[in-house]
């Protein structure tokens, strides 16, 4: 029965109820010939409004938590089954993004220095100095393989990446001259347009550390669970997302997989950005048209952008200097070696020995996560400039044992594999949504959400963001620095569990540090211990000279 039917009939019952319950004069008259006869039909009545109350109650639970598990389901289904490698949209990178997609080389450059403009490109429309005929022309001249249309939306975004974002693209340029190379030979490998690369720069400007507020990780900005299913790993100690090339090759497939789904090479770049399924349903609302302009306006909104972004960055990649962009030098390697790592190794353990400068490990490398190679759990790699190569050949027998058992200390080692093989996520709560549906998504219990973020009750509110560890295998320290939050707090005679008189290092604040950080340099210590001991909260500032108690 329909929750609009029962609420009539409740209304009706009501009213009847009322009216049994009116004495007339009549019905005074009556009153003890009829009395029985009237209780019993009140408590019957009663009785049906009562149960039709439970029923009003029973459907709008349900209600509610099919609207939440719908949603759910969206997102699953968005991430895994339509297997979306969506990331950041062309119209987002503004000052504020760009900020938290901060890699090594972008911070060389400066590049948080730059206040761009955020645009509705739905709303927004540019001007240009360059007649139509010209973009035209020049379109064709690329002689791509895969369709590049033109339009007036196509050309906002033309005049979006090639005259508003110069600096940005600069800087853009300058990474293409290293990347692109590497990316067209992968592409030729997977026999995919190699104008695919392009993509990158719609992605994440080529930032091999991006990640989206949707949670997507590295230059091509997988999603966790597309991540798993095109074979890359991601565990404690590495997220084969950061690695460009690894990455690369799983962009490649999952292209090939679109393009032999929708038979056409813009439908399949739109799938990378909304998923097969997004893409499909805008083909069956379009009455099964099948070419993207033909289904523009049927896609999700963020989806319409990215061909004609994409067409747009391959325009700009080449035909950069008739718009006066200067490519800005990166101080990236030519010339790379690579070495298969069967062994546990750390970065400065290479660095010490072969003399490779540690910034040009994490450039290189930025997939492992805190610089270690677990080459004991399988094979991996390490790529290095090659004029450390016979230095690292040299060295090699020796590398695996220097300094092991300080690098590679059992608390450290613990600590790191209890962060599990999952990753840390932010989660917007949204309408109808409850700690139970967002513990089913993310395949955590509510009790560890709950000791996350340290949550006293099962209450949360739209619009709240909630720290996930997926997988459930959050760091050590978060369960215990939340407890210590609630006992220590409201007791102000609280000691601190390090003996005030231990030794201890002096160590210096660096930028970028935080009190977490430094901690898992030195075993066995917690953010908590250097707190107590230095009598100081968790803010701190480059320059400050604080003790570490030894442990």
């Amino acid at each position: 029965m329909k929750l609009q039917h029962i609420r009539f009939f409740a209304v009706a019952a009501v009213a009847a109820l009322c009216i049994l319950n009116f004495e007339t004069p009549a019905a005074a008259g009556r009153k003890n010939v009829k009395k029985s006869e009237l209780e019993r039909e009140n408590d019957s009545l009663r009785l049906t409004i009562d149960s039709l109350a439970a029923e009003i109650d029973r459907l709008n639970e349900e209600m509610r938590i099919n609207d939440s598990i719908n949603l759910e389901i969206i997102d699953i289904y968005d991430e895994n089954e339509d297997k979306s490698a969506a990331g950041l949209n062309p119209e987002d990178y503004n000052a504020e993004v760009s900020d938290s997609l901060l890699s090594i080389w972008y911070v060389q450059q400066k590049i948080s220095e730059d206040v761009e403009e955020q645009y509705d490109m739905d709303s927004v429309r540019f001007e240009s100095n360059v007649p139509d005929e010209v973009y035209v022309n020049r379109l064709k001249a690329i002689n791509s393989f895969i369709d590049l249309p033109y339009n007036d939306i196509v050309k906002n975004y033309i005049i979006l990446y090639s005259e508003k974002s110069k600096p940005r693209m600069g800087r853009i340029i300058g990474l293409c001259e290293y990347y692109m190379p590497i990316f067209e030979e992968i592409f030729n490998e997977h026999d995919v347009p190699e104008e695919l690369k392009a993509m990158a720069v719609v992605e994440s400007a080529l930032n091999p550390t991006a990640v989206s507020r949707a949670g997507a990780k590295g230059m091509w900005q997988f999603m966790y669970s597309t991540a798993k299913i095109y074979g890359l790993t991601i565990n404690s100690f590495v997220d084969e997302r950061l690695d460009p090339i690894k990455s690369a090759h799983a962009a490649a497939e999952y292209l090939k997989d679109a393009y032999n789904i929708f038979g056409d090479w813009n439908l399949a770049i739109a799938a990378y950005n909304c998923g097969a399924g997004n893409v499909s349903k805008a083909i069956r609302r379009s009455g099964g048209k099948r070419a993207f302009w033909d289904i523009y306006y049927y896609l999700p909104r963020e989806t319409r952008g990215y061909v004609p972004a994409f067409v747009a960055a391959l325009y700009t990649m080449t035909y950069y200097k008739e718009h006066g962009i200067v490519p800005e030098p990166v101080a990236m390697p030519v010339h790379v070696d690579t070495f298969k790592i069967n062994k546990m190794l750390h970065f400065k353990q290479v660095s010490e020995l072969a003399g490779v400068p540690m910034e040009n490990l994490k450039n290189l490398n930025p997939q492992y996560r805190h610089e270690i190679i677990p080459g004991n759990e399988k094979e991996y790699i390490l790529r290095i400039p090659y004029n450390y190569t016979n230095a690292f050949i040299d060295h090699e027998d020796s590398l695996y044992t220097y300094k092991a058992s300080e690098f590679f200390n059992p608390v450290v080692i613990k600590k790191i594999k209890d962060g599990g093989d999952g990753e840390r996520i932010v989660h917007r709560v949204r309408s109808g949504e409850v700690l139970g549906s967002i513990a089913l998504r993310y395949r955590v219990s509510v009790s560890q959400i709950k000791r996350w973020n340290n949550l006293r009750s099962d209450n949360i509110r739209i619009g709240q963001r909630l720290v996930i560890y997926r997988g459930g295998k959050g760091p050590v320290t978060t369960a215990s620095s939340s407890t210590k939050k609630k006992v220590e707090q409201p007791n102000p005679s609280h000691k601190s569990t390090v003996p005030m008189d231990a030794e201890y290092t002096v160590y210096t604040v660096k930028s970028g540090d935080s009190l977490y950080l430094i901690a898992k340099n030195y075993p066995g210590v917690s953010a908590q211990n250097i707190m107590d001991f230095n009598g100081i909260s968790s803010d701190i500032k480059p320059g400050m000279k604080i003790k570490i108690p030894k442990l």
